[in-house]
């Protein structure tokens, strides 16, 4: 049994493209190159993940995205334009490992804070309703309720309506369910691909855990450190919807050992 594979994914329809891109920073000491020749893309409405080893580069790649680090050489292009026109349209939500909320405000509040922050919603966009948001990620009944009062998966699922509630078209996640137990990671894990199907968001996912790419993704992007390359994209060939179930099927783990074979290689 084979697992189809890729160094190059196909650019067409494409609402993320990288073309050798290159980042180097300075230190103490000298040049550091964190991510080096990388060249993908990410489909439109597309999930994918994002794997590698510890320093090879994952987190930096979705700061490029997100226009929060600028490329040393070659190219990113986000919806066919540069990431900054992109980022001021408030097109790009990013979720992070920990949720960041304010203490003071209620979890509806925490939702509403980038309708009321940095101008606001950008003329001509039409941001989503924070309540529906809310009940999306299945805290309709917690509007009212503080961080305190929230489980750490309750509270990721804050910070992802608050990423959506301008309507992205594009949501970075980096490794949002790091810190959650398994059982709450799986079932988080669920909700995000219903999330993602009825919102027709882009989404590019980092994470550690293989289980969880394979899940998750349409494709796997597999990352090699020093310095941060593409090694190789995998499709997963596995149907939507997908029962959490599926982790038990022989396919299912075929593909888990061939991306632990890339790591480990």
């Amino acid at each position: 049994m084979t697992v189809a594979a890729s160094t190059r994914a196909d650019p067409d329809q494409a609402d993320i493209v990288l073309d050798d891109l290159e980042l180097t920073f300075e230190t103490d000491r000298g040049r550091l190159t964190a991510l080096q020749g990388v060249t993908t893309s990410v489909a439109s409405r597309g999930f994918v993940t994002i794997i590698g080893p510890s320093g090879c580069g994952k987190s930096t790649l979705l700061r490029v995205i997100a226009d929060l680090l600028e490329p040393t050489a070659g190219s990113v292009s986000v919806l066919g334009v540069d990431p900054e026109e992109v980022r001021r349209a408030r097109q790009i939500g990013f979720v992070f490992q920990d949720a960041a909320l304010l203490d003071w405000r209620t979890a509806l509040d925490n939702v509403k804070l980038p309708l009321e922050v940095g101008g606001g919603v950008p003329a001509g966009t039409e941001p989503a309703d924070p309540v529906a948001m809310l009940e999306l990620v299945g805290l309709g009944g917690r509007a009212q309720a503080y961080p305190h009062e929230l489980s750490g998966g309750m509270r990721q699922r804050v910070s992802i309506a608050r990423a959506l509630v301008c309507n992205p078209r594009i949501l970075l996640m980096d490794e949002p369910f790091g810190a959650l137990d398994e059982i709450t990671r799986d079932k988080l894990n669920t909700e995000l691909l219903r999330v993602w199907q009825d919102t027709g968001t882009t989404i590019v996912f980092v994470t550690h855990s293989i289980p969880e790419a394979v899940y998750l993704s349409q494709k796997v992007i597999v990352m090699s450190a020093n310095p941060g390359r593409v090694r190789e994209v995998v499709d997963i060939d596995l149907p939507f919807p997908r029962p959490a179930d599926i982790r038990e099927s022989q396919r299912f783990a075929t593909i888990a050992a061939h991306l632990r074979g890339l790591l480990e290689g």
